[in-house]
């Protein structure tokens, strides 16, 4: 197995690639790819044949077919979009591409066709409010849910004040896995009763839970999802900043480590990852520290061997790597690499 790292930088209109040494966690440069427009979220199908990247300045959408043998990718589709895209996935079956949009406040859907290629029309294009910011399904592939940040963002965010809104609620849908259709769920959102503001969520490998990074809250909060309704139902919210910090922070992304032993958050501002330690019975969380970081972490990875955590610094274009302890989940640094400007988000895929 080769693993292939992938890094969109958007201020060089680049994707730097590395090959990583699964027994060191060492990266191998390899070269750019370049992509103009800005590339910014990045994500592969499950078939791993093609990477599909999201272009904030240009606003579009592309798909870049992955060479199996070198990770070179080749642009091969490409689709306009009516807004910057700030996250994308794909489902489950691998034939649609899901998108949000924080500024134009709208999640899309559009198709992939067999061979991977992006270049048809947004089956959806759902007006929902700012503040939108990550868009996925769920393990099923039966429900899609859009957290919308709250009011503000702590101070770091890099938009005016005036663009800086959010509704602070989850719009939750039910997915057609064959028509790529979306449908409103009853309700047709969940919005914490404190200003929270969720952002980015992971599933919980083995059970019907899910997890949301808070950004205005600095937090995580563990919902169980009802898997006969698609509906959330939050049961444990916990910080992600020590209690003697008094700065300014918002959350970014969130990762569960593949053993699903393991739960890290970054704070910018804190400049941190929060580590967190999973009952396996309840799937509640435990604080077990935090790891200084690059200014500002806002891109991060787990290797898919669960070894290795890569953390890239939004200021300083850096990447650096920790070691994951596998009995305590805790971090020790490694090394750091100099990427190029604005790294807004990595991909590690193994390829046999």
């Amino acid at each position: 197995m080769t693993y292939h790292v992938y890094v969109s930088l958007q201020g060089d209109d680049k994707i730097a690639r590395f090959i990583m040494d699964d027994k060191t966690g060492v990266l191998a440069p390899q070269g750019y790819t370049d992509v103009t427009g800005g590339p910014a979220p990045i994500t592969v199908n499950p078939t791993i044949t093609t990477l599909y990247v999201g272009q904030r300045v240009s606003k579009q959408l592309s798909s870049f077919a992955i060479d199996k043998m070198t990770g070179e990718l080749e642009l091969n589709g490409k689709v306009d979009v009516e807004g910057e895209t700030c996250f994308i996935s794909t489902d489950k079956t691998g034939n649609y591409l899901l998108s949000a949009y924080y500024q134009a406040g709208h999640c899309g859907v559009h198709p992939i066709a067999e061979s991977g290629t992006l270049g048809g029309s947004a089956i959806e294009w759902i007006a929902t409010n700012s503040g939108a910011h990550c868009f996925q399904t769920d393990p099923s592939n039966r429900y899609a849910f859009l957290p919308h940040i709250a009011d503000g963002s702590g101070g770091l965010s890099q938009l005016p004040p005036d663009k800086q809104a959010g509704i602070n609620s989850i719009f939750l849908y039910k997915f057609d896995e064959i028509t790529g259709k979306l449908t409103e769920n009853s309700p047709a959102r969940f919005s914490p009763t404190a200003k929270d503001g969720p952002r980015h969520y992971c599933f919980h490998p083995s059970k019907s839970i899910v997890y949301f990074s808070n950004e205005q809250g600095c937090s995580v909060t563990m919902y169980s999802l009802d898997s006969s309704t698609g509906l959330l139902d939050p049961k444990q919210t916990v910080t992600t900043l020590p209690d003697d910090f008094s700065g300014r922070s918002s959350c970014s992304q969130i990762q569960m480590h593949p053993s699903g032993k393991f739960l890290y958050v970054p704070n910018r501002g804190h400049n941190s990852i929060a580590s967190f330690k999973i009952d396996q019975d309840t799937g509640e969380l435990s604080p077990t520290g935090w790891m200084s970081a690059e200014p500002v972490p806002r891109a991060f990875t787990i290797d898919p061997t669960g070894q290795f955590m890569y953390v890239a610094g939004l200021e300083t274009g850096n990447v650096t790597y920790f070691r994951i302890d596998q009995e305590s989940g805790n971090l020790s640094q490694q090394e750091t690499y100099k990427v190029g400007t604005t790294p807004m988000w990595i991909r590690i895929i193994g390829i046999d």
